[in-house]
C-alpha cells in the first residue's frame, strides 16, 4: 500500500516568529500502519518525500528521477514495507511540494520568493510532527535520517523523546564544521550574485541557473571523497565527442576538457531542471545553523531526555559528516546514559556512500527496527566489559564491497 499526498496543517509559526497563513505539506507513505509500526524517514539537502519505489510512480517522481532511498526503503529491502509503516515528508523551504520559496502566498498570489520566513531543522521536525498527527500517528517506532536528514533525526530525539523508540542518524553529525560551513557560503554566494536572481524574485523572468548550477558543483565535490575521485575521473580526458560545458575561454582549448569537468557539468544541467536556487539557499541555512547543543549545556544534555535506541552510521571516507564526529555525538548520548551504538563502514565513496552503498547501510539498520542494537550486523564503537578506553577501527566484514 502506498500513498502520495499533500496534506494542509494550516497556519504555521516558524522559530524565527513568522509565520505563514497555510502551510502544505508533501509526503508519501509504504505499508499499512499497525498501530506501532510507523518509521519516518527524513530526506537529505534536495530529497523529496518520494524515497521508495512505488508502482503507480511512473514518471510523477516529484521532479526526480528516481526514488532517492530505493535500495533500502521497500518490500523486503532494509526498511521493509511490508513490515513497517514508512512515512516520508517533503520539508519547508524544499520544492518538492511542500510550502516554500516557490510557493504562491496566498495573500498576494504571487511566489514567495525570498518573503518566505527563515526555516530551520526544528520547523523540518514540527511540520513532520504536524504531518504524523494528521495520520493518526502517535509514538514512532524510529526516525531514522541521512546527512541533514540525520540532524533531523536527532531534532526530534530533543524535541520529542517520548516519541521515538529507536532512532538511527546516518552520515551525520552535532553541527557543521567551518570547512563545510564555508563552502556552503560561498555556494550561496554563486546563486545570489547570479545577474538573474533578482534578490530572490525571479520567477517571472529567466532564472539564475547559472549559480545554481555553481552552487551544486560545490556540492557533488563535497560528496565524493579524493579516493572515489581518482578512481571515477582520474585525470582523463573527456573526448572529442563531449562538448565543453560553460562561457567560452579562449585558452581553454589549448587544454584537455577532462571527465572530472563534464561530471560536474553534467550533474549541474541536471541539477537547475529540477530544483529551485532560492530553496538550495533555505535549505543549505537551515543546515548551517543546526547545533544540537543549542539551548542546552552540551550535546549530552540535548539527548539526555531520549530513553529509546540510537544507531550511528559513519563512513571513513566521508569528510564532509567525519567519522570523528560521529564518535563525538556517541561520546554524548553515553554520557547521557542513552543507549548508542557507533556502526563505522570502511568506504571510500565519501559522503555519498549512505545513498549508493546499501549492502552496507541496510544490514545495521535492518537490525536497529528489528532487534534494536543488539542485532547481529551492529557494531559499537565504545568501551567492552570495562574498558574505559573507546576505539573506531572501522568494520571490515563480508557485507562490505571493494
Amino acid at each position: 500500500m502506498t500513498t502520495k499526498d499533500t496534506v494542509d496543517v494550516g497556519e504555521f509559526r516558524f522559530l524565527s516568529g513568522e509565520s505563514i497563513p497555510t502551510l502544505e505539506v508533501a509526503y508519501e507513505t509504504y505499508g499499512e500502519f499497525t498501530g506501532d509500526n510507523a518509521v519516518l524517514v527524513c530526506h537529505a539537502l534536495t530529497g523529496s518525500s518520494h524515497v521508495a519505489r512505488r508502482p503507480d510512480a511512473g514518471d510523477d517522481t516529484a521532479g526526480q528521477a528516481r526514488a532517492w532511498w530505493g535500495d533500502v526503503v521497500g518490500p523486503g529491502k532494509a526498511i521493509d514495507t511490508t513490515e513497517y509503516y514508512v512515512v516520508c515528508a517533503n520539508v519547508p523551504g524544499s520544492c518538492y511540494g511542500t510550502t516554500g520559496p516557490a510557493s504562491d502566498n496566498p495573500e498576494t498570489g504571487e511566489p514567495y520568493g525570498t518573503d518566505f520566513p527563515p526555516v530551520t531543522v526544528g520547523d523540518w521536525t514540527r511540520t513532520q510532527r504536524a504531518l504524523l498527527d494528521e495520520l493518526g500517528v502517535g509514538r514512532l517506532h524510529a526516525v531514522v535520517g541521512g546527512s541533514v536528514g540525520g540532524m533531523n533525526a536527532l531534532d526530534w530525539l530533543r524535541r520529542y523523546p517520548d516519541d521515538v523508540g529507536r532512532a538511527a542518524a546516518v552520515a551525520t553529525a552535532a553541527r557543521l564544521d567551518p570547512q563545510c560551513l564555508a563552502l556552503d557560503t560561498v555556494a550561496r554566494r554563486a546563486i545570489t550574485s547570479d545577474p538573474n536572481w533578482n534578490g530572490g524574485h525571479y520567477y517571472d523572468g529567466p532564472e539564475p541557473d547559472a549559480g545554481l548550477a555553481r552552487a551544486r558543483q560545490i556540492g557533488h565535490i563535497m560528496y565524493l571523497s579524493k579516493a572515489s575521485m581518482g578512481r571515477k575521473f582520474g585525470r582523463r580526458s573527456a573526448g572529442r565527442e563531449t562538448v565543453r560545458e560553460g562561457p567560452p575561454d579562449p585558452a581553454a582549448g589549448f587544454f584537455p576538457y577532462r571527465e572530472v569537468e563534464s561530471y560536474l557539468d553534467y550533474q549541474a544541467d541536471k541539477f537547475v531542471d529540477r530544483f529551485d536556487a532560492n530553496s538550495y539557499l533555505y535549505m543549505t541555512r537551515a543546515m548551517d545553523d543546526f547545533d544540537l547543543a543549542a539551548g542546552y549545556e552540551g550535546d549530552a544534555d540535548a539527548l539526555a531526555a531520549f530513553e529509546g535506541e540510537l544507531l550511528l552510521l559513519s563512513f571513513t571516507g566521508d569528510w564532509h559528516f567525519t567519522v570523528d564526529q560521529s564518535e563525538s555525538l556517541a561520546e554524548a548520548a553515553r554520557e547521557a546514559d542513552v543507549d548508542v551504538a557507533h556502526h563505522v563502514v570502511e568506504s571510500d565513496h565519501g559522503h555519498d556512500a549512505f545513498l549508493v552503498e546499501p549492502e552496507n547501510v541496510g544490514p545495521p539498520l535492518s537490525d536497529l527496527l528489528a532487534r534494536g542494537l543488539s542485532g547481529r550486523a551492529i557494531t559499537d564503537t565504545g568501551p567492552d566489559d570495562g574498558d574505559d578506553s573507546s576505539s573506531f577501527a572501522p568494520v571490515h566484514t563480508s557485507l562490505f564491497s571493494d
